[in-house]
């Protein structure tokens, strides 16, 4: 869709290194096409998208990364450090995030490992990357988003009446039928000759940043033909109404917590207002420092040194994590900490010995943290040894103390607050190789905090001796406290929890935005497939983006302040390095995503955006070069909402996962399969999903250990199987000759050493609940102020352990089972044989189900970009509760999908 109104003559927003041509001339086009006789391959498909383990690190700038095997226990020491150093303390787990990519590796080594190299050892190869067969599917699930689009528009059209023409300058065309717009002219990167959006307004935001001028609403008629896309269960209107006009201090306390079901109330004609009465208590701030007890000091070069409370309180937070080696062996977070660290120093009078000499501190390397690491460890320990009883005592306190701020008054209703705690002070850590990990992060004071409360409400009160920052009254904005940190200068919200109906209804219309993409999708992939071949570089430029985060949903990117955030990217910030091209029609992407999460994909291409690719990469430009160098996130998504008010480069990922997942779903068989087979087979296609999504994470370092764990539950079913399958026996000896040998043999995986194992582990097992069951019940009477039981009775309750132990020597010698239970008979054994066997089938599909999400994070898909209502359709049609996929808390975020389609069999995506 290319424009005669271009940008190219435009100054550009971003000048990194060589730029690209303006245009491209048709016969150089044409020459791309004789430097490769090689047959193309069918695209797009992502052909591999594995780990990589033995490859050397990479970076997006200058600085070195590791690669995915070794990011959590980087080694920062020389090999030739002693390993009883200073640090070198026992590695603490460092938490994997579950983000959309992994950690960079340079290409210099190894590629990642084909698909052929990590495919699992199943039968089905469902958790395989997009490989040749569901390049296919993805295929046919592109040809039905085509059809929808063009049945959607087309019975939108029968639908409307003819009107009178009008020249309505700002009234959007998306609603018109496609073909009713071919006159017109779409704008280059999204802007015209007047820098109009096509007369699209912007969509309004959450005003989650400070005091700002609002943005004006556009008229009523447009919003509401913007918002008409679900059909959902109409509640009464006189219901309906009362819930929303129902004012603060007219309500019950029952009426206070009934539920507010916004999806059946009538949309508002003035979508800004977020709120007409706000209440609430404030912020929790974190305790104040303990100091260290006199005898614990920090050891500069061998002294012990006396410091300021600030200073003292700052080299505990260094001393406190001792364990975590990832970050304190960091050259990085050790620079940034001793800066910061001998900064507070000079401000508050430096450090002194015993006899009150000045230390000068000048060395990191001369810092002994190791007796305030084994203070804080003690009280640790201490702390985790109390009695249950005090442990109880004290969450009641805590749980007292954060009542007030765990809830507020929005328009009168009742909402849980999200984050209302003021984090801590500390040391700044941040995702990836953050150039600012290790610094300190001050304490928030009362006179940093703006609070944001209804007009006729009490002000929270703050704490004595103190002030807040400012008191506002901004009924645009949802959150209720904000203030800014020292590290990055971002600003932090206090806004109400993902179960909150403000929360329901920003994760509604994102869904609902995805599906509005439906109509416009095929017009969309038309367009830019035409634009693929542009003579204007920025319209060509512009139109591979657009390819690129369609298919292979890279995210669209920001250009990030390298001096104070990790350099990440995403589409249009991609750089020369990160690309690499193999003839004929094949793209290797390989630079840190988002949260510094290595993004790895090698994928096959259209031929014409392989060609276009080279040309962006075209000589002179080199490595740091920009790519879309006549690109913008800004210019990209201005052209977008050209097409649909509201849509960005972000609503493409939610609606092909939405979408893809809808399709997928349709196409399950799940006659005659068992609660486990369903489970698993939602799983499988959540997992395409979150392979399209690049929701990867790296193996955890106890997935190995839990796989073991999982195998020896199954083992122990078979062996507990086999055992009541000699009861049979014991019961009716005829039973050999009628179901034969075979069924009684003893399985292969059960050897004589791993039964003697699993047997003592059974004996063993069985003291520890004995154990723990005595010491409870005693711990119960001591709190009812009853004698507790002596410790004959205990030995007593143990005998059934040792008898346990006899019975499996016994059985071990005479190879026999004596017949369990009350009764024994053989339908009732036959019965729990059948039980086990069940429950064997379930674990194994368990097993192959955690073992094919070893690698991929289908939680990221599934909370964030796949809508909920589709996986509560699929509950219901298939009869498996909703528990089985949603925790409690999801089921709580996404009450509104619950309930708004509980009485539609037929909703679709």
């Amino acid at each position: 869709m290319s424009s005669d109104l271009s940008d190219d003559d435009m100054p550009l927003a971003r000048t990194n290194g060589q730029l690209s041509s303006s245009t491209i001339s048709k016969s150089e086009d044409k020459a791309m096409d004789h430097r490769t006789s090689a047959k193309a391959k069918p695209a797009p498909v992502s052909i591999r998208n594995g780990p990589v383990k033995d490859a050397t690190p990479q970076t997006n700038g200058n600085g070195k990364r590791k690669s995915r095997a070794s990011i959590n226990n980087v080694n920062y020491k020389d090999e030739s450090d002693s390993e009883d150093g200073r640090l070198a303390k026992r590695q603490k787990k460092v938490k994997v995030d579950d983000s959309d990519d992994e950690v960079l590796s340079k290409r210099k080594g190894k590629l990642p490992p084909a698909v052929d190299e990590t495919a699992m050892a199943e039968d089905s190869d469902d958790d395989q990357p997009l490989n040749a067969k569901l390049a296919s599917k993805r295929k046919a699930i592109e040809k039905n988003a085509e059809k929808d689009a063009k049945a959607i528009r087309a019975s939108e059209s029968k639908s409307k009446k003819p009107t009178p023409k009008k020249a309505i300058k700002d009234d959007s065309d998306d609603d018109m039928p496609l073909a009713g717009a071919k006159g017109k002219k779409r704008p280059s990167n999204g802007v015209n000759g007047k820098g109009k959006t096509n007369g699209v307004k912007k969509e309004e935001s959450d005003s989650d940043e400070p005091i700002r001028k609002k943005v004006k609403t556009a008229p009523a008629k447009t919003k509401a033909k913007a918002e008409k896309a679900t059909p959902v269960k109409k509640a009464p209107a006189k219901k309906a109404k009362k819930e929303v006009s129902e004012e603060p201090g007219d309500a019950e306390a029952e009426d206070e917590e009934a539920e507010y079901r916004w999806w059946d109330a009538p949309k508002k004609e003035d979508d800004s207002i977020k709120w007409t009465t706000l209440e609430h208590n404030g912020v929790l701030f974190p305790p104040e420092y303990e100091p260290l007890p006199k005898n614990v000091k920090l050891i500069y070069d061998g002294t012990p040194v006396n410091l300021s409370i600030e200073a003292e309180e700052v080299a505990g937070f260094f001393g406190a994590m001792l364990n975590s080696t990832h970050n304190v062996e960091n050259p990085t977070f050790q620079k940034n900490f001793f800066n910061d660290f001998t900064e507070i120093l000079d401000r508050t009078g430096g450090a002194t010995d015993r006899s009150g000499k000045k230390v000068n501190i000048k060395e990191f390397a001369k810092l002994d943290f190791k007796p305030i690491f084994e203070y804080y460890h003690a009280k640790n320990e201490a702390k985790k040894a109390r009695p249950s009883a005090e442990k109880k005592a004290e969450k009641a306190e805590r749980d007292k103390a954060e009542a007030p701020y765990m809830f507020c008054k929005w328009d009168g209703r009742k909402e849980k607050v999200g984050n209302f705690r003021v984090e801590p002070p500390g040391l700044f850590r941040g995702r990836g190789e953050h150039p600012k990990t290790g610094k300190v992060k001050k304490r928030v004071m009362p006179e940093q905090i703006t609070i944001n409360i209804g007009k006729d409400a009490m002000v929270p009160p703050p704490p004595e001796g103190h002030k807040w920052k400012a008191v506002q009254h901004d009924n645009k904005a949802t959150w209720l406290a904000m203030w800014q940190e020292n590290i990055n200068g971002s600003y932090k919200y206090v806004m109400l929890g993902a179960t909150s109906a403000v929360k329901g209804q920003s994760d509604f219309k994102k869904f609902e935005k995805a599906r509005e993409l439906k109509k416009h999708i095929a017009k969309i992939r038309k367009d830019y497939t035409k634009d693929l071949k542009a003579e204007s570089m920025a319209d060509r430029q512009r139109a591979t983006a657009v390819y690129l985060i369609d298919k292979f949903a890279l995210r669209a990117g920001n250009e990030k302040d390298t001096e104070n955030e990790a350099e990440t990217v995403g589409c249009c910030s991609l750089k020369y390095e990160h690309v690499t091209l193999r003839e004929p029609n094949t793209v290797i992407f390989d630079f840190l995503g988002k949260d510094s999460i290595r993004f790895y994909d090698e994928v096959t291409v259209d031929r014409q955006v392989f060609k276009n690719l080279r040309v962006f990469k075209k000589p002179p430009k080199k490595e740091g070069d920009d790519i879309f160098d006549r690109l913008t996130t800004t210019q990209l998504n201005k052209h977008l909402s050209s097409y649909m008010q509201g849509l960005t480069a972000k609503v493409f990922r939610t609606y092909n996962a939405s979408y893809t997942m809808s399709n997928l779903l349709k196409d399950l068989k799940v006659s005659n399969a068992t609660m486990a087979e369903k489970i698993k087979l939602y799983n499988d296609c959540n997992r395409e999903v979150a392979i399209l999504c690049n929701h990867k994470r790296t193996v955890g370092a106890s997935h190995e250990a839990q796989m073991e764990k999982l195998g020896d539950r199954i083992k122990g079913l078979k062996y507990q199987k086999w055992r009541n399958k000699m009861m049979l026996l014991d019961v009716d000896p005829k039973q050999k000759k009628k179901k034969g040998a075979d069924f009684f043999a003893q399985d292969p995986e059960l050897d004589e050493a791993w039964i003697l194992e699993h047997q003592n582990f059974l004996v063993e097992e069985q003291r520890t609940k004995i154990q723990k069951k005595f010491e409870k019940d005693n711990q119960k009477r001591q709190e009812d102020g009853e004698k507790i039981m002596p410790d004959k009775e205990l030995k007593e309750r143990l005998q059934v352990a040792e008898d346990l132990a006899k019975k499996f020597k016994k059985e071990n010698k005479t190879k026999k089972v004596e017949a369990e239970g009350r009764g024994p008979t053989v339908e009732k054994i036959e019965g729990n044989i059948q039980k086990i066997e069940e429950r064997i089938r379930t674990l194994e599909l368990q097993a192959a189900d955690r073992d094919g999400n070893k690698e991929v994070a289908l939680g990221t898909s599934k909370i964030n970009y796949i809508d909920p209502r589709l996986t509560v359709v699929f509950s219901k049609k298939f009869d498996v509760p909703i528990e089985k996929f949603f925790s409690k808390t999801l089921r709580e975020k996404f009450n509104w999908a619950i309930k708004s389609v509980e009485d539609d069999d037929h909703w679709e995506f």
